[in-house]
């Protein structure tokens, strides 16, 4: 078809021009959902496809037959509030009496146990301070109530235990003067409650520093951000993430500045993250990107349609036998050096994809390949690296309980409350990584808060 020679004609086209790509932006944000960006699966618009497929197996729900039995767990002796035995007193079959006591033949007893809460009302302790008047001079003498026992009108355990129940369970403060109220027997004030965050957020500020210190240092971290509410305002929650220790931060931007603040001015070890602009000051020889970002991205180029889906697709492919062969080596079907030699002729596939890619006539297709392809030691540092996982999903597992609290909480209103929040979720998520309680380094912590001495270590073993 002829180029019109006619200067309107010529203005018309490109306009209509502007207009398909335009319009082509919109129908591509629109059909933006969970399986071609970062949106996550709560927030997919009406009519998005499920996040994950199973295929249906046609087998009834629950355990199937051969599966590893989870039985009751039988509790120790030191757990048992008190045991009541069945002793048969005569034989079933000649009804002669039994001795009372068991036989070095006799089996061991089978037992079944209940547990069940006593009637709950927590201890309250009132001290008084009494007044004399002295017979010979008539002086009016009063024993003070000492100052340290004043200082606090709940006791660290049910104080701990209201903290617990807002950093793991995420409890409002109204839900936790109701509970404090229904179950404890105990009415506290709102104001109560708050003061009690202020108090363990202090006791917490040790176990937090320490742990942005422990992943600071660490040869490997995880680091993923969501977004959080400060007064209405918007901020970002940051986490960074080791196999034991879990540290979270509240910071005002989401660039560079938030991220030195995690993991200081000069990063250690190497970063886990997805392509957000923030860590692009990174070295990519010190970072890994999430395929499951990639596998996400490649979604979205098939979504775009034309040229964008074609290399979309053939993306696609070498993501699912990257993904095949990482599991098989994570299963231990193999070592680490065969997985590198089975991903290297896929590793160069990818490059190949990639510089044909940048050729692309859709143009943000083709920016994305030029992106990628600037972070290819990014892309394969797990093949190489010991502890390194191809995805991020450690991080962003770790980061959904805050996403669950700024659900309910819609956010901060205080720069308090924000410091109550990364700590509390520091020491939850961290104690849990770890296998231990969580109730106990709470209590622990805010005894020696109100004691004077230092708080415990959130990383040394019990």
């Amino acid at each position: 078809m002829e180029t019109p020679s006619c200067p309107g004609c010529q203005q018309r086209d490109a306009r209509i021009a502007e207009l398909e790509r335009r319009v082509a932006e919109l129908e591509a944000r629109l059909g933006t959902n969970a399986s071609n960006s970062s949106t996550p699966p709560s927030a997919n618009p009406p009519g998005a496809p499920r996040p994950v497929v199973k295929t249906p197996t046609g087998r009834k729900p629950g355990g199937q037959p051969g599966h590893p039995a989870h039985l009751r767990r039988r509790l120790p002796p030191r757990r048992l509030t008190r045991t009541i035995p069945f002793v048969p007193s005569h034989c079933d079959r000649c009804h002669a009496p039994l001795p009372p006591n068991p036989g070095p033949d006799d089996p061991e007893p089978t037992w079944h146990q209940v547990a069940e809460l006593p009637p709950l009302a927590a201890q309250v302790t009132e001290y008084q301070g009494h007044y004399r008047t002295c017979p010979c001079c008539g002086t009016l003498n009063h024993a003070a109530i000492p100052a340290d026992l004043k200082a606090h009108s709940v006791g660290p355990r049910l104080a701990a235990a209201l903290a617990y129940l807002a950093g793991s369970h995420r409890v409002s403060k109204r839900g936790l003067e109701e509970i404090a109220q229904d179950l404890c027997d105990v009415p506290l004030a709102l104001g109560t409650i708050a003061n009690l965050e202020a108090q363990m957020s202090a006791a917490l500020a040790p176990a937090h520093a320490e742990a942005l210190e422990a992943v600071r240092d660490a040869a490997v971290k995880n680091v993923d951000e969501t977004s959080w509410k400060l007064g209405g305002q918007l901020c970002w929650l940051w986490l960074a993430a080791t196999g034991t220790v879990a540290a979270f931060l509240i910071h005002a931007r989401r660039g560079w500045e938030a991220l030195a603040a995690l993991l200081g001015d000069t990063v250690k070890g190497f970063v886990c993250s997805d392509r957000w602009s923030a860590y692009a000051r990174l070295s990519p020889y010190c970072r890994q990107i999430c395929w499951a970002h990639l596998r996400r991205d490649f979604q979205k180029l098939v979504d775009r349609g034309g040229a964008a889906a074609r290399l979309g697709k053939k993306l696609q492919r070498i993501a699912t036998r990257v993904f095949e062969e990482w599991h098989l080596f994570r299963g231990g079907t193999f070592g680490r050096r065969a997985l590198q030699n089975h991903l290297d002729g896929v590793g160069r596939e990818l490059e190949r994809v990639l510089r044909s890619g940048r050729r692309c006539a859709d143009a943000k297709a083709a920016t994305f390949c030029d992106n990628l392809l600037a972070l290819q030691p990014a892309v394969w540092r797990f093949v190489v690296t010991e502890g390194i996982e191809p995805t991020n999903n450690h991080a962003e597992r770790l980061l959904r309980r805050g996403v669950l609290w700024r659900k309910s909480s819609f956010g901060c209103t205080s720069e308090a409350g924000c410091r109550f929040v990364e700590r509390l979720l520091t020491v939850v998520q961290t104690r849990r990584l770890q296998g231990r309680s969580v109730l106990r380094y709470l209590y622990d912590a805010l005894v020696a808060h109100r004691s004077g001495r230092p708080t415990p270590s959130l990383l040394a073993a019990d």
